[in-house]
C-alpha cells in the first residue's frame, strides 16, 4: 500500500526527516546526484517519490541537477535537490539563474569540512558565506539553518513555502551531525500543516507581464501549459521577461530582486532567544553548534555568569536588527561555529563596535567541546 503522507512519532535521521519535510510540504520532483553526508535525502526521495506520485531523477551531476529542478518548478512542481559542499558549488551558476528567472525551488546543502573533497563524512560549517555569496551578481537569498532532526523536517516545509511566496531557490543549510542525528521526529497530519503555493495571475493571458511585481514585489507566477505566454531568462529582462540590454533596466531589475527579501525581513527572518533579557554575554550559534552552545550557556549561569543564546534559525537575510539592539545592552558576542569565522564577521559588522565579538572558530570534523565555548564566555565576562 502507498504510503503518501507519513503521521505520528518516528526514530529519524535529519536527512530522513528532510525528505520527508519536502514531502509534506507538497514537493514533487526531486532531481539529485549522490555526494556525502547528503546521499539519504535522495535515497528517501528515490524511494518515496513514486508512493505520493512524483518524481525522483538521478542526474549526471550537480549542474544538471539544479538545472532540472528550475525546469519543473516552471511546469508547475514543487522541486528540490540535495548535496555537499563540492556539488554546491558546482550548483552555483544555476543557483544564480534561478533568481534570475525568479524559479522557486528548494536546495539543501549538507555541509562538511572542506575545502575540496576534505572530510567527506565529517562535520562543518564552511559555506554560510558561500550560501550568501556564492553566485555572482547581486541578489539577496534565504538560507535556514536546522539544528535538529525535527527543525530538519520543519525548515525544510519552510523553506518550500518562502520560495513559493518570494520566488527564489531557498537554501537549507545542514550540517553533517544534524543530518545523521537519529533521534525523534513529530509529523503531523496533513491538515495540521500550513502550505504556501505561488500566487497565480489573475488577469486574462493578453494581459499577463510575467515579471509585473505587485505590492509585495514579488510577481505572479503563471505555470507552462496553462495558457499563459512568458517568456524567461538569465539575461536582464522587462517585465515581459524579454532581454533588455541597459543599465536602466539592470538598475529597475537587481534592485527589486534585492528589495523584495529585504522589505520582508520581518516575515522571513527568525530566530531563537533563551536568557537574553539581562545577559551581559550571548551566545549567537546555529545548526549543530547552537546545540552545545546551550549546554554551555547553562553551565555559564550555573557559574552566576549572565550567558544569553541567540540561536539563528533564519542565517540570510541576517538579522542584523535584533544584533544592533542586543550589542546596546551586552558586553560581548561569543560566536561559535565549525568554520573560521564566517558568521562572527557578520556580528562584528552589525555590533558596530558597540560590543564586543569573540569568535570561536573549528575547523571542521568534529563539534566543539563545551568547554571550549564555556571558556569564551567566562573571557567575555570579564
Amino acid at each position: 500500500m502507498a504510503r503518501k503522507h507519513l503521521t505520528g512519532e518516528f526514530f529519524m535521521n535529519g536527512d530522513i526527516a528532510c525528505a520527508e519535510g519536502a514531502i509534506s510540504a507538497g514537493c514533487r520532483f526531486f532531481a539529485g546526484y549522490p555526494i556525502t553526508p547528503a546521499t539519504e535525502i535522495a535515497e528517501r526521495m528515490a524511494e518515496r517519490m513514486p508512493e505520493v506520485g512524483g518524481t525522483f531523477i538521478q542526474m549526471e551531476d550537480e549542474i544538471a541537477s539544479m538545472a532540472a529542478i528550475l525546469g519543473a518548478s516552471w511546469a508547475g512542481a514543487k522541486s528540490m535537490t540535495a548535496t555537499s559542499g563540492p556539488g554546491f558549488s558546482l550548483m552555483m551558476e544555476n543557483i544564480g539563474l534561478g533568481i534570475m528567472m525568479e524559479a522557486p525551488c528548494v536546495v539543501t546543502d549538507v555541509q562538511r569540512a572542506g575545502p575540496s573533497t576534505g572530510l567527506p563524512t565529517l562535520v562543518a560549517q564552511g559555506d554560510m558565506m558561500q550560501a550568501r555569496w556564492g553566485s555572482h551578481g547581486c541578489y539577496s537569498i534565504i538560507a535556514l539553518s536546522p539544528s535538529s532532526a525535527q527543525e530538519m523536517y520543519e525548515l525544510t516545509i519552510r523553506a518550500f513555502n518562502l520560495s513559493e511566496k518570494y520566488r527564489l531557490p531557498v537554501l537549507l543549510m545542514a550540517d553533517e551531525a544534524v543530518a545523521h542525528m537519529t533521534e525523534k521526529v513529530t509529523i503531523p497530519p496533513p491538515e495540521e500543516i500550513e502550505l504556501y503555493t505561488r500566487r497565480k495571475p489573475d488577469v486574462p493571458p493578453q494581459k499577463y507581464l510575467p515579471y509585473l511585481p505587485g505590492a509585495d514585489l514579488v510577481p505572479a507566477m503563471a505555470i507552462a501549459g496553462e495558457g499563459y505566454g512568458f517568456h524567461t531568462t538569465g539575461l536582464t529582462h522587462d517585465e515581459k521577461g524579454y532581454p533588455v540590454m541597459t543599465a536602466e533596466e539592470q538598475e529597475k531589475l537587481i534592485r527589486r530582486l534585492v528589495e523584495k527579501i529585504e522589505v520582508n525581513k520581518d516575515d522571513i527572518i527568525e530566530y531563537e532567544e533563551q536568557g537574553t533579557e539581562d545577559a551581559e554575554v550571548v551566545v549567537c550559534s546555529y545548526g549543530v553548534s547552537a546545540r552545545i552552545s546551550k549546554f554551555a550557556v547553562e553551565r555559564a549561569r550555573q557559574e552566576g555568569i549572565k550567558a544569553g543564546m541567540l540561536k539563528l534559525v533564519t542565517v540570510w537575510p541576517f538579522p542584523e536588527g535584533r544584533i544592533k539592539r542586543l550589542a546596546k545592552k551586552v558586553k560581548a558576542f561569543v560566536v561559535p561555529e565549525i568554520n573560521c569565522g564566517q558568521i562572527s564577521l557578520e556580528v562584528e559588522r552589525c555590533a558596530g563596535g558597540a560590543a564586543k565579538t569573540i569568535p570561536v572558530p573549528h575547523m571542521g570534523g568534529s563539534v566543539h567541546h563545551p568547554d571550549t565555548i564555556l571558556d569564551a564566555i567566562r573571557k567575555a565576562a570579564r
